[in-house]
């Protein structure tokens, strides 16, 4: 699991360990490891020449001290923007004879000698603000990330530079670095949605901090599915594994039927009851025999992909009464689809809700109290809007899209993210599998934040394994999940090991 945590816990925590420290020993520390990672990149990409670009206060102390480490093994330049640079840092590279090149903040025509560098330049290390700083960078700053060329290797320190560290905005003229790297501890930035494209590859370097409080943002990992994972004993039966019930497809969009229920079948759900029309039945069956067309005790419902609340047929109408009852029962759900517009809160039973931001958005502009919401204004900022629905519902909410958010109802609790799934997954069918995946989870007893969590997870480890770097479709990536956590429960890493 990586845990990310507030800019203001993560401050207060260096400035304890400072107070613990020689004067300027955890700047030396985190400049040492910086340069350390930027050695190791330039050998890797045979990097001559290197620029660091330098702001004011401790984030442009650790890159001109990076500098100076660096400066021996490399053709070094620093540019630093106003006078106001660290002055350590200053003297540091200045006693390294690195080449100093100063140029005003609000001054957007650069010097030649500073285009020339930036334009020669195999790798550029980004210093200008940490996590002290905002969104959007304006002036000389501006101009110099104009102008950092394509061909360069680009390094942020500790986050990107006009990207907010909170990870809900990322401003005009922000850096988009290859690699970020980090002290001690991720932060919001490194972990969510909005900002995670500018970050790159994340690296942590330690640099001796302890953490003492809650992290913010979670992201799971692929060696956190063996911890969590239902692995069934000698003692179980059908019965005590999970009883899956879904209620799903419909005459019009039988296919979302049998996706759903091919999904909890190869996620490994003891029993997998279907309740649908008879064209949608008849073609589950013809995918996954093993399924139980009838009704009776579930442990976990799956709730709406393929059923349509408006459609004014007699099957499509008994779809729907047969989500109305699931949801006014005690039983966990997974809500889905067409089963959102169902949905009213607050409901007894454990509740994941797993729409996308078009069905967030509706179901925002749907409730009491909410003028409208877009699409366009949940996509801008997926944290905020996601936690805002499980807090007034009491559900969990895993919101899907190139990287999901799983925002659980009580505030103490981190939000979670899950980024392991291809560009590829975008396509038809594949929310069908994740619900029927999440159902599952959610029949074993696993809460529906460890559910979706999970299932999000394996969902998009299985879609690259499906068809690694290429298109996949939805029913291949349900195919898929039996060898995906059968490797994963081993934590061996892929073609190790390769039951399915």
């Amino acid at each position: 699991m990586i845990r990310a945590y507030a800019v203001a816990d993560v401050q207060q925590a260096e400035a304890e360990l400072m107070a613990t420290l020689h004067e300027g020993e955890l700047m030396l520390r985190a400049a040492h490891g910086l340069a350390g990672v930027v050695r190791a990149r330039a050998r890797e990409l045979g990097a001559e020449s290197i620029v660091v670009l330098v702001g004011p206060g401790n984030n442009g102390g650790d890159g001109m001290f990076a500098a100076a480490d660096l400066a021996p093994d490399h053709r070094v330049q620093v540019v630093h923007v106003g006078e106001a640079v660290h002055p350590d840092g200053r003297k540091a590279v200045e006693a390294a004879h690195v080449p100093l090149v100063g140029v005003e903040r609000a001054n957007v025509d650069l010097l030649p000698e500073v285009l020339d560098a930036l334009a020669g330049a195999d790798l550029v290390l980004d210093a200008l603000l940490g996590i002290g700083g905002r969104a959007g960078l304006s002036g000389a700053m501006g101009a110099l990330v104009d102008r950092i060329p394509d061909t360069a290797y680009v390094v942020a320190v500790d986050t990107p530079s006009g990207v907010d560290p909170a990870g809900h905005h990322i401003g005009p003229h922000a850096v988009f670095a290859d690699e970020t790297v980090t002290f001690a501890v991720a932060k919001p930035v490194h972990l969510l949605p909005v900002t995670g494209p500018a970050v790159g590859l994340l690296t942590v370097v330690d640099i001796g901090l302890q953490m003492t409080v809650t992290a913010g943002v979670e992201r799971m990992e692929e060696d956190d599915v063996a911890d969590r994972w239902p692995v069934p004993t000698t003692t179980d039966h059908k019965y005590s594994r999970g009883v899956v019930g879904v209620v799903a497809g419909s005459d019009s969009f039988p296919g979302a039927a049998v996706l759903t229920s091919t999904a909890a079948v190869e996620s490994g759900a003891g029993m997998v009851r279907y309740v649908g029309p008879e064209r949608a039945t008849g073609f589950v069956l013809q995918a996954a025999p093993e399924v139980v067309p009838a009704e009776g005790r579930v442990q976990a419902w799956v709730l709406g992909p393929g059923v349509d609340p408006d459609a004014s047929d007699g099957g499509s109408q008994r779809q729907v009464q047969k989500v109305t009852a699931a949801l006014e029962s005690d039983d966990p759900c997974v809500v889905d689809a067409g089963a959102l517009s169902l949905f009213d809160y607050p409901r007894a039973g454990a509740t994941l809700l797993t729409p996308h931001a078009g069905e967030l958005a509706r179901l925002l502009t749907g409730w009491p109290g909410h003028q409208e919401v877009t699409r366009a204004e949940v996509e801008a900022d997926p944290v905020a809007w996601a936690q805002a629905a499980a807090h007034e519902t009491g559900a969990t909410v895993l919101l899907k899209g190139g990287t999901t958010v799983i925002a659980d109802p009580d505030v103490h609790w981190p939000v979670r993210v899950a980024s392991s799934a291809p560009a590829w997954l975008a396509t038809a069918g594949a929310g069908d599998v994740l619900a029927g995946l999440a159902g599952t989870l959610l029949a074993a007893g696993l809460s529906p934040r460890d559910a979706g969590s999970l299932a999000a997870l394996v969902h998009g480890v299985a879609a690259h394994e499906a068809n690694p770097g290429g298109p996949v479709r939805a029913l291949a990536v349900a195919s898929r999940i039996p060898g995906t956590v059968a490797r994963l429960l081993q934590r061996e890493e892929p073609g190790a090991t390769d039951p399915g």
